[in-house]
This record gives structure tokens, C-alpha cells and sequence, in this order.
């Protein structure tokens, strides 16, 4: 169960980190549109799991893509939330599969 700390500063990094993709997605992330579906934070709030929706040509690139500029993404979020916390968690990527699988079990259904 999460505290009411860690949901406000999972709320507040998905917002941001869903402006930094936003601005940043012909740039860093060849034109892929980039949507954060959900962060879970640690208890101790230094570690996030970033799930993002990931439309464009190929999702496995775009993942790749957004890993290896972690470090660039921790930055430019550290300098929106450096006020709010005391330190900027790591950040894990993950794509979020859910709509996914939300098709499939409605295709299932459907048979």
C-alpha cells in the first residue's frame, strides 16, 4: 500500500515526465508519440517504474531509445522537480502492455 507522500510525488513525475516526452519526442525519440501511464515509487522515493504507451512504427526501438537517455530524462526532470523533493529517484522504463491486453481479452470475448 502506498503512503500518501509516495502518490504525490508518482503523480507529480508522471505529469512531468509526461511534458519532457512531449516536448521532446521529434528530438529524442524519433517522432514517437510517448504517453506516461503510470509510476510506482519506492517507499523510500529513490527508485521510480515508469510505464509508458508508446505509439509510433516500433515500440522495442523507442524503449531502447528512451533507455538510453535515462540519464538526459533524470536531468531535465530533476530540473522541474528539484523544489518539490529532495532527490530525483532513478527511473525505470517499462512499456505498458495493459491496452494490449485489454484487445486481446475483448477478442477472445468476441469468438
Amino acid at each position: 500500500m502506498e503512503t500518501t507522500r509516495q502518490n504525490k510525488v508518482s503523480r507529480l513525475i508522471q505529469k512531468d515526465l509526461g511534458e519532457i516526452f512531449q516536448r521532446n519526442e521529434k528530438s529524442m525519440f524519433a517522432g514517437a508519440m510517448i504517453t506516461v501511464t503510470k509510476v510506482n515509487i519506492t517507499r523510500d522515493l529513490s527508485i521510480a517504474k515508469v510505464y509508458l504507451s508508446i505509439f509510433g512504427k516500433n515500440p522495442q526501438n523507442i524503449i531502447k531509445i528512451v533507455k538510453a537517455s535515462t540519464k538526459e530524462i533524470r536531468r531535465l526532470l530533476g530540473m522541474r522537480i528539484k523544489n518539490q523533493v529532495k532527490a530525483i529517484p532513478e527511473l525505470r522504463f517499462y512499456i505498458d502492455d495493459s491496452l494490449d491486453y485489454i484487445e486481446n481479452i475483448e477478442r477472445l470475448l468476441k469468438k
